[in-house]
């Protein structure tokens, strides 16, 4: 099977940016130029992945995608509502979507506000971040939420070990990846404690082990941005370090477009996949989305697992064994989230995608929906309300070519690159 996780820049569109992308944005053409399309913004942007290409099996790439230049869909938004549009290029001022746009395109207000208290989410990623702390303080702070520091025992920050002194080695690009992470949970959860457990490398044995060190911390909802490709150890991985009943796992799908990577593909974890998320009046919702793809090599990950078994509540017929994903949200960089970040780079405000976005998003997600109960599987959840108003089904967009079309293609119901959909509060993903 192909490596699905190539890791390396990419571009949507032309390099049209500050007023000629700003023209072209408001006159509402979409994607392909055409007007009216399901993303009508159309911002011309461009990134790089925050993280190396991995070079060997076993190892994982964080699927961080940091806007370099362009006008943003907020921006957009902004130079829409007469305000100032800013750049994405100038980290001074936020350019992409912040905490109340994220509840209020998924229906997160009221529990956002109402619920999280004394849950804990934990993110976990490769290497140390040193400025994690002080850069969620800064998100935080910006946007209004409530403190969440190590003195009042809301962030921790621990090692694959459980220590919170031996620490591993700093990566800048993996520090963009945490600082992703950190916001886009409090951003769902504003009330959620964290906790960050950084694995010493980037291999799948010791982000798995980040894995179960985080649920014996008690941890109910844990967050991993990264993938790689599918092996023959996957089904042991599986066993060691996903299945934890009673916990909510959620992965990253994949950024490398159709295509299959592993963990997105256990059985045992909630799959995100990633898309375009925008503002339109025309809709109740007030939110439009479709299918993030940049082109047929980049996009949101879905397809057949080669190795993992089919778990016993996905029924869709085009795979024989793991379908992915099982549901999304914004991953598309040029719809991208707002994060603060300082190590490695200018200290200041950069816009994020890719589908390391959107699994933090869903596991805040959960756990504004509750604990859950002890022996569940919170990947069964949104099944159990598939086709309801409990979740924004994706019709349109493509993440690749595919021989059974609902595997890369949106379409009414299941399908591969959003699987049942996005939240449209917090239902879906209760037990």
């Amino acid at each position: 099977m192909r490596d699905t996780h190539p890791r390396r820049w990419r571009r949507t569109g032309a390099a049209l940016l500050g007023t000629a992308a700003l023209a072209l944005a408001l006159a509402g053409f979409g994607a392909a130029g055409q007007a009216g399309a399901a993303t009508p913004l159309s911002p011309h942007v461009t990134w790089k992945s925050a993280c190396a290409t991995p070079t060997k099996a076993g190892e994982m790439g964080c699927d961080a995608k940091r806007v370099t230049s362009g006008t943003t869909a907020y921006a957009v938004q902004r130079a829409k509502a007469g305000h100032d549009a800013p750049d994405a290029a100038d980290a001074s001022t936020p350019s992409g979507y912040g905490p109340s746009d994220l509840q209020a395109a998924y229906g997160l207000t009221s529990a956002a506000a109402a619920n999280g208290a004394g849950e804990t989410i934990a993110i976990v990623d490769a290497y140390d971040d040193p400025n994690a702390a002080a850069d969620l303080a800064k998100y935080r702070t910006y946007y209004g939420l409530s403190a969440c520091t190590t003195a009042n025992g809301c962030f921790k920050k621990v090692s694959q070990t459980g220590s919170t002194t031996s620490l591993p080695s700093a990566d800048a690009g993996w520090a963009e990846e945490i600082s992703l992470d950190l916001d886009m949970a409090s951003a769902t959860c504003p009330h959620c404690n964290i906790l960050l457990v950084e694995a010493k490398s980037a291999t799948m044995a010791n982000l798995g082990t980040a894995v179960n060190e985080a649920v014996a911390l008690g941890a109910k909802y844990v967050s991993n941005s990264y993938g790689g490709s599918e092996s023959s150890s996957d089904a042991t991985y599986d066993t060691k370090y996903f299945k934890h009943p009673g916990v909510a796992i959620t992965v990253s799908a994949g950024d490398a477009g159709y295509g299959a990577e592993y963990p997105a593909a256990s059985q045992y974890v909630t799959s995100v996949g990633g898309t375009a998320l925008s503002k339109a009046t025309s809709t109740s919702r007030g939110w439009s989305e479709s299918v993030w793809s940049t082109d047929s090599t980049e996009g949101t990950g879905s397809g057949c697992s080669a190795y993992d078994t089919k778990p016993a509540w996905q029924t869709d017929t085009g795979c024989s064994k793991r379908t992915i994903a099982d549901v999304a949200a914004v991953a598309d960089p040029a719809t991208g989230v707002s994060v603060y970040d300082s190590y490695g780079i200018t200290a200041g405000w950069y816009t994020f995608g890719g589908t390391s976005a959107s699994s933090p998003i869903i596991a805040g997600v959960y756990a504004l929906g509750g604990t859950p109960s002890s022996g569940s599987y919170p990947a069964k959840f949104p099944y159990t309300k598939a086709g309801t108003s409990a979740l924004n089904d994706v019709t349109s967009g493509s993440d690749g070519s595919c021989s059974g079309s609902y595997l890369c293609t949106a379409g009414t119901g299941y399908d591969g690159p959003t699987g049942w959909g996005t939240p449209q509060g917090v239902s879906a993903f209760t037990g």
